[in-house]
């Protein structure tokens, strides 16, 4: 059974930190390319920042500079270190994990987590 946690969020005041994490099980975590998405009411999720199995990353031009997304093969988790936050940064974040292979895709979510940046 494929699951992916997601640990970490909470609320913090703008300026702030916070570091949040996504521990998975039942896949072959190396092979994924692992991201972390956004969602706020009425909006569609959208992609904050990703990295691949070889350790490649991208990120949404609104977090760059002050995300850093990253991953430790051993312990099968991902992390999304925030800082600098925002008031626009509130959402709930999500966990992904991606695979494609010729003719088919595996994709799994977490629940997610909820994130408020506010004073």
């Amino acid at each position: 059974q494929v699951q992916l946690v997601e640990s970490g969020g909470g609320l913090v005041q703008p300026g702030g930190s916070l570091t949040l994490s996504c521990a998975t099980s039942g896949i072959i975590f190396s092979g994924y390319t692992m991201g972390w998405y956004r969602q706020t009411p009425g909006k569609e999720r959208e992609l904050v920042a990703a990295i691949t199995s070889s350790g490649g990353t991208n990120y949404a031009d609104s977090v760059k500079g002050r995300f850093t997304i990253s991953r430790d093969n051993v312990k099968n988790t991902v992390y999304l270190q925030m800082n600098s936050l925002k008031p626009e940064d509130t959402a709930v974040y999500y966990c992904n994990a991606n695979l494609r292979r010729p003719g088919t895709v595996f994709d799994h979510w977490g629940q997610g987590t909820q994130v408020t940046v506010s004073s």
